[in-house]
């Protein structure tokens, strides 16, 4: 097969997704595990920050402490842009970029908005008069991203994904996320998803559908793939996330059955100041990735 310029493209911001990332390890959160097996799952959807992978700042477009003297121009240097018209505040530049545009979309009646992060920073750059060529902009975003916040795979991350994808169910992932996001799982696990066995039909991403999580608008295509597909209704869906609000309680009202992830104390989102979450409760609670198995495992 013909290797082609993206192929190229993204095998380099892979390279630094390798070169940027380092070993950490979950927080144990003392939470009990209910890890019982669930009769009729045919499918499992996964989010992917704080769920799949240990999230420094528990979640994507957060910023935690950084190790960067400072992230924002380590990033501009590394995409080789010109530091003489480096923003004097970067961080806080592009936070208003991207509040403007949620206020935008929410104008529009997007209940929890989302943007596209390449479409934010070529915002900044057009305000600085410069330009950037795509392979730049992905270059920028990522390096800043991965300053601000750390990421490295959850314990036995590759070896469930080997044998679920060897078990029969569908597997698919629904998650708030950038164009990054994909790669990063693919840095992480050796190979592309859908050499995986992630269907991606199956997988939805916030920023291509310009609203995230906690709508449940963000799950439609992946239900809807897993319907017109597989023939496999929400009943027989396993979900599986970290975040009472934005995974157990919008997969519960669109006919899931959810498994709270409460293996990292930094990313675990209990909730429990919110009236709202006050009589929802998760089918089922896993400390570690491995016991997704106990789950699927027949009764």
């Amino acid at each position: 097969m013909e290797t082609t310029m993206t192929d190229h493209a993204d095998a380099a911001l892979i390279e630094r997704i390798q070169a940027l990332t380092a070993p950490m390890r979950p927080v144990p959160t003392g939470a009990a595990p209910r890890i019982e097996p669930l009769e009729g799952i045919r499918a499992v959807l996964f989010d992917v920050y704080g769920t799949l992978v240990i999230s420094g700042c528990g979640d994507i477009g957060l910023t935690a402490e950084s190790s960067a003297a400072d992230p924002f121009q380590e990033a501009w240097s590394a995409a080789g842009l010109d530091t003489a018209a480096l923003p004097p505040d970067g961080p806080g530049l592009l936070a208003a970029l991207i509040h403007a545009d949620h206020a935008q979309s929410h104008r529009r009646g997007v209940d929890h908005p989302e943007v596209d992060i390449l479409a934010i920073w070529r915002r900044l750059l057009d305000q600085r008069e410069l330009s950037a060529t795509d392979r730049v902009l992905r270059r920028l975003a990522l390096e800043y991203e991965l300053r601000t916040n750390p990421v490295w795979p959850m314990p036995g991350l590759a070896a469930v994904i080997d044998k679920l994808s060897a078990g029969g169910p569908v597997l698919g992932i629904v998650s708030n996320a950038q164009f990054y996001t994909p790669l990063m799982l693919g840095a992480f696990l050796g190979e592309p998803l859908d050499a995986l066995g992630f269907d991606p039909d199956c997988c939805a991403w916030s920023y291509r559908q310009g609203v995230a999580k906690p709508s449940q608008n963000v799950y439609a295509p992946a239900l809807r793939g897993l319907t017109e597909r597989h023939g496999i209704a929400p009943a027989q869906v396993l979900y599986i996330g970290n975040d009472m609000r934005n995974d157990v309680r919008p997969a519960q009202a669109l006919g899931c059955r959810t498994a709270l992830f409460a293996g990292d104390a930094r990313s675990l989102r209990l909730r429990a100041d919110d009236p709202g979450m006050r009589d929802i409760q998760p089918d089922r609670v896993i400390t570690s990735l491995d016991q997704v198995l106990d789950v699927l495992r027949p009764a």
